[in-house]
Parts: C-alpha cells; sequence; structure tokens
C-alpha cells in the first residue's frame, strides 16, 4: 500500500489517480469514504459536529484502509497526520509520500474552492501557512518520502514520485498493471 499526504489542495487525488492507473492498482480517496460513511459532506459534518468528532471517524477510516495489506493507492486527507494513531499506522502499513507544495501556491489554485472547512473564512494563504506550520514536521515525521512539487506540472510530479519510488528501498510495480513487488 502507497499513501499520499501534504496539506489541503496539494494534489495528492489528482497525482493518487494518475500514479494509481500508472501503477495498475486501486486508488481510494480516505475523504471520499468518510463522506459514504457520514452521508453527507465533510465540510457539512464539520459544521454541524466540530473537527474533533471529523477526526475520530478519520482516524477509524485510516485504520480499517490501512490494516489489510493490498495492491492500493491512498490520498488522504490534510489533516490526517494530526492523531498519532493515523501517523504510526499510515508509516507502519504503508509507503508513505508527502507531497510537500508551497501554501500560497495552493491557495492560488484553489482560490474558488468552497469545499474545504478549514480553508473557509479567511485568507486562504494566510491559513494555508498556518496549517503548514503546525503539520510540517508532522507530514516529515509520517512519511518516508518528501516530494517537493513547487513550479511543477501534475505529470511532472507524478513522473518524479515514480522515479523516487524506483531509487528507494522498495520496488514498485511495473506501469499499467505489472505484478506488485516486495520489498528489498
Amino acid at each position: 500500500m502507497y499513501t499520499l499526504i501534504g496539506l489541503p489542495g496539494s494534489g495528492k487525488t489528482t497525482i493518487g489517480k494518475q500514479l494509481a492507473h500508472l501503477w495498475g492498482m486501486g486508488f481510494v480517496d480516505s475523504d471520499h469514504v468518510i463522506e459514504q460513511r457520514l452521508g453527507c459532506t465533510i465540510a457539512d459534518y464539520f459544521s454541524a459536529h466540530g473537527e474533533a468528532a471529523f477526526r475520530d471517524v478519520e482516524q477509524q477510516v485510516i485504520d480499517e484502509i490501512t490494516a489489510v495489506p493490498q495492491p492500493l493507492l491512498l490520498s488522504t486527507g490534510g489533516g490526517v497526520v494530526l492523531r498519532e494513531a493515523n501517523r504510526i499506522h499510515l508509516h507502519s502499513r504503508s509507503t508513505v509520500f508527502y507531497l510537500q507544495a508551497a501554501p500560497d501556491d495552493i491557495a492560488r489554485r484553489l482560490r474558488n474552492d468552497t469545499t474545504r472547512p478549514l480553508l473557509k473564512g479567511q485568507d486562504p494563504a494566510l491559513r494555508l501557512r498556518e496549517l503548514m506550520q503546525q503539520r510540517h514536521a508532522l507530514y516529515l515525521a509520517t512519511a518516508h518520502y518528501t516530494i517537493k512539487t513547487a513550479r511543477l506540472s501534475v505529470t511532472q510530479v507524478v513522473r518524479k514520485l515514480a522515479m523516487q519510488a524506483e531509487l528507494g528501498e522498495y520496488d514498485f510495480p511495473a506501469p499499467h498493471g505489472g505484478a506488485m513487488a516486495t520489498p528489498r
């Protein structure tokens, strides 16, 4: 199992889908699983129940998804690293890539996005810088690899991530559905 972590809007879902396709494996976005379970959007659940209640559900979903080793690429929500249990499960049960994106770049890309609860109501660039300050060390502690995405297209990030994976300690699946390899 392979996992992408990073700030909200860092490209985890978009890059994850392309990488999963390239490697011929399933793709899961933990936020989509959470929304299916809740029967509402994360933003609505956040508004009605608060962040702590959301993080409880997120922790349960992360534990369930990562409990069984499987050929899967998992995209997580930006705050997944806030819970120690999530950090432990992700790091010990999957190979984790931190997509390190610049907060100002993300803010420009998300300027019209109203679906992200933690970016509502204030200057998104400022909020993303605050989130980066709070979470960067947690992302680094959780990740096996850090991929800096500044000024790169989605295709370039996918290529960079795939190259890093090939150079890393694990063998990765061949493009377009090749067999999964095991750790070296």
